[in-house]
């Protein structure tokens, strides 16, 4: 076959011309690695990884235009062991998160504020609206009694003077039961040692808070960092460093998480970094135990491993002239380059020790490797880029960048397996065969 014989002809130029084909690759490489290192970038913005051309994104960039408070939040938690101590705390937070306009664009509450201090009672259903009223009314001795004197002589004043009206008749000591029970064991707290706060809000109300009342929801709109594997994580860390600065769990008790779609994203990121250099690890020491395997000589390994790294650092190069910037999808292109790049490296050298077992010459055996397994491996390299290639037409932008890239990739590592290998093996000379590649049973 005329393609035979042009792969053969190729390899045996690269045995011939070692020097002149390993110099300027290695070269070539440095220069590509320095390219992509100075140039190549991650997005990290999820919403890129599918075409906005959609029509179901066009609804939802339509969506977020015309409700941009909903976009991108970061929503903080606030829970402590009463109301109180809850909404002067969020209260506390809100407040110092709001000047730091060059990490936080919009900082809201959408559970308090002075709208729904002024006007909240209104947004109830009327039966609530009723017996909050009436427990106003009702309460309305007690508070006014604390507001002009808001001590703890004051409180033990309106105390006194409603077991007065028990003891007189004029009060039921039943409707007193849960504010004396709250300061009885507010008080307990005390003397053993473990102060906790008494609420206002639940001896107005005459019962215990309901849990949603023990937490408040502060909503946060980032800057967001793309080129960052976390987006999100500038922002997250100086909400934890400014409720700190407040003391807000001394103060008030209080537990700050953050949680919400920004939150959420950048623990998942967070997760697939904490894991990578462990998976990358096992990943090349997986790869060098089957290269051990497959070829049992020093030489034949290192002359794989420096073409594997002349072709990632190639295809990175391409990947940077071609897209600029990798998503969190395309960013798996260097993983399949080295699983299927490094295949093709093995099948010619496996190829390679077996006619040099027949043929000690080692011009000789790369010819009939090349003779042998040329065009199965071209075939197979023209497959695989074709199979990732079919995903360019795809609407989700993520995986037709990766289809793109790790394409491209295999006929790169094709050529380098024709060309860089051959000429490596010619410099290092590997040993000839002693005995027949294989195993014996």
């Amino acid at each position: 076959m005329d393609l035979v014989r042009i792969l053969v002809a190729i390899v045996d130029f690269c045995r011939r011309h070692a020097l002149i084909v390993v110099i300027p690759s290695i070269l070539v490489s440095a220069v590509l690695g320095y390219y992509t290192s100075q140039h190549l970038g991650i997005d990290t913005d999820t919403s890129k990884l599918i075409s906005p051309d959609l029509p179901w994104r066009k609804r939802e960039a339509a969506f977020d235009k015309a409700f941009p408070q909903n976009a991108n939040l970061l929503a903080v938690a606030v829970e402590a062991p009463t109301p109180d101590q809850a909404e002067d705390a969020t209260e506390a937070l809100t407040a110092a998160l709001q000047p730091h306009t060059e990490i936080f664009k919009v900082v809201r509450r959408p559970d308090g504020g002075a709208f729904f201090k002024q006007n909240g009672l209104m947004l109830l259903p009327l039966s609530d609206v009723q017996a909050a009223t009436e427990q106003m009314i009702n309460a309305q001795p007690l508070i006014g009694a604390l507001a002009s004197d808001p001590s703890l002589r004051g409180l033990f004043t309106v105390l006194s003077t409603a077991l007065t009206g028990v003891e007189r008749g004029d009060a039921n000591l039943d409707s007193l039961e849960t504010a004396l029970g709250q300061v009885a064991d507010t008080t307990q707290s005390v003397i053993d040692g473990k102060p906790e706060r008494l609420s206002w809000q639940s001896i107005l109300t005459g019962r215990k808070p309901l849990s949603q009342e023990l937490r408040r929801f502060i909503m946060v709109q980032p800057e967001l960092d793309y080129d960052a594997l976390q987006p999100g994580a500038r922002a997250s860390a100086a909400v934890r460093q400014i409720a700190a600065d407040l003391h807000l769990a001394e103060k008030y008790g209080v537990r700050v998480r953050l949680t919400g779609p920004v939150a959420l994203s950048d623990e998942e990121f967070g997760s697939v970094a904490k894991g990578a250099g462990w998976s990358t690890s096992l990943s090349f020491a997986a790869v060098c135990l089957i290269l051990f395997f497959a070829l049992r000589s020093a030489r034949l390994i290192a002359a794989i491993l420096v073409t594997l790294v002349v072709g990632l650092i190639t295809t990175a190069a391409f990947a940077t002239a071609a897209v600029g910037h990798l998503n969190l999808i395309s960013v798996a292109f260097a993983v399949l380059f080295v699983g299927i790049a490094v295949d093709f490296g093995i099948q010619f050298s496996v190829r390679y020790r077996a006619e040099r077992f027949e043929a000690d010459d080692l011009g000789e055996a790369l010819r009939r490797a090349t003779a042998r397994v040329g065009v199965p491996l071209t075939l197979a390299a023209a497959a695989t880029a074709v199979g990732f290639l079919s995903f360019l037409p795809t609407d989700y932008l993520g995986v037709s960048q990766l289809g793109l890239i790790a394409g491209v990739g295999m006929i790169i590592a094709l050529a380098l397996n024709l060309t860089l290998l051959p000429a490596l093996l010619a410099l290092l000379r590997p040993t000839g065969e002693a005995v027949p590649v294989g195993y014996a049973w």
